[in-house]
């Protein structure tokens, strides 16, 4: 990965919130929003691989609260500002993770039916390539329709 000094040189690492989330409605208005899901899942899988292996946790399975410090490091308020990780928890073989102040949520009215795609994609490729597992990951609750976390289930393929 470039150093961050070379991505742009005048404006910075960071573009807003306001511009990501016309990509993400501009995108469900083509492909619909099942079709837009499955894309921004992929997506940020692909991100959370590539963090991770930038961090060099790939394989490394550390605890859980070593996960969500490593995430809230990478992509929290002194990361990425993609969202804040709360914390990362194991229910049986499941990971749970809370997050807040998504980028997905933003300015969202409450009771939205927004799901968090790309965040969770991104959350799951990072947790995927830390364990050297594969998960099935799910948006259970949100921030949106009561949740005080948005909350994202992993549970191994």
């Amino acid at each position: 990965m470039p150093n961050s000094n070379d991505l742009r040189k005048d404006l910075g690492d960071f573009s807003s919130v306001v511009c990501f989330k016309a990509v993400i409605t501009g995108v469900e208005d083509t492909l619909g929003p099942d079709g837009a899901a499955v894309v921004f899942t992929r997506a940020g899988r692909v991100r959370g691989h590539n963090l991770a292996r930038s961090l060099g946790v790939s394989n490394t399975n550390p605890e859980p609260q070593k996960i969500a410090e490593l995430l809230d490091g990478a992509v929290g308020k002194n990361g990425t500002c993609l969202t804040g990780v709360k914390s990362v928890t194991k229910e049986g073989d499941n990971y749970i993770v809370d997050c807040f102040d998504t980028v997905c949520s933003a300015g969202e009215e409450p009771g939205s039916d927004r799901k968090c795609t790309f965040t969770l994609g991104a959350v799951q490729g990072a947790l995927e390539e830390i364990t050297g597992q594969t998960f099935y990951g799910e948006h259970t609750d949100s921030v949106l329709r009561g949740g005080q976390y948005d909350r994202f289930v992993f549970s191994p393929l």
